[in-house]
């Protein structure tokens, strides 16, 4: 067909057999995945491998990489505004099941639809993260809500709080909460707010951060994705999120189905 890219944002779960058909049957090399990138870390190294012997430029659809608040709060913590990070709590909300007793399987569970993107940032701001304690429910087949707890480098403690059936999120939001050595920074979709010991707190909107694009494609920040998936292309360099990076956010789910022995071992 002569394809220069294929963008496949499919189910979830289906996911995987069209990335298998797009590379066995050489249509594109250069691939964009909505996330996640497939519905197990077993699927996800096995598209690596391919894509790796396949070429071309790969992508995973986490747009919060993109959002100016999320780069706003990883500016400061690149430049240590508040010192060594201690702990962090992060959260991922939407109303999307209010009230509906039972969910959509397509969609993949509340881990990889909504909370796919709060643990690319976590892993993005703060590196490998080792699932210490973890809540799934209210049953396997109807993964509602997800709690866990993790541990990372020198000490870092967090947790994360995920809910599609959460009351007063007409939007999906994503937070996070991070405390220092010397302060601490909240970032969500629209604000970031720093709190130094060294002066007084600080806060940004969005607005702030000169969150402005070429094209409208519903937030900037899936224009800024599409564009730096074309971009990549078009020089040759390698794109962010690429599928072996972001298949650091499926083996971390995995890892917490896994600690409430719901999945594979």
């Amino acid at each position: 067909m002569n394809l220069d890219a294929i963008y496949i944002t499919t189910p979830i779960p289906s996911h995987f057999p069209i990335i298998q058909a797009v590379y066995s049957r050489n249509i594109a090399c250069n691939l964009f995945v909505e996330k996640t990138l497939a519905s197990s870390y077993e699927e996800t190294a096995k598209i690596c491998e391919k894509a790796q012997t396949s070429g071309g430029i790969n992508m995973v659809g986490y747009m919060c990489r993109f959002a100016v608040t999320f780069r706003k709060a990883k500016e400061l913590l690149d430049k240590e505004t508040i010192g060594k990070v201690i702990s962090f709590k992060a959260y991922a909300y939407s109303s999307d099941f209010v009230g509906i007793r039972k969910k959509t399987a397509s969609r993949g569970g509340t881990l990889r639809d909504l909370g796919a993107h709060i643990i690319y940032l976590a892993l993005s701001f703060f590196g490998e993260l080792e699932v210490d304690l973890a809540k799934l429910g209210p049953s396997v087949q109807d993964e509602d809500f997800a709690y866990f707890k993790v541990k990372g480098h020198d000490g870092l403690e967090g947790e994360f709080d995920i809910s599609w059936s959460k009351e007063g999120y007409r939007t999906p939001e994503w937070g996070l909460l991070v405390r220092g050595s010397n302060g601490a920074i909240r970032v969500n979709n629209d604000i970031v707010n720093l709190e130094s010991n060294d002066g007084a707190p600080l806060t940004w909107h969005r607005h702030d951060l000169n969150d402005n694009v070429a094209f409208l494609l519903g937030a900037p920040e899936y224009f800024r994705e599409d564009e730096h998936f074309i971009k990549s292309i078009l020089e040759g360099h390698k794109a962010e999120p690429s599928f072996l990076t972001a298949s650091r956010v499926d083996y971390l789910i995995d890892r917490v189905k896994h600690k409430t022995g719901q999945g594979k071992r």
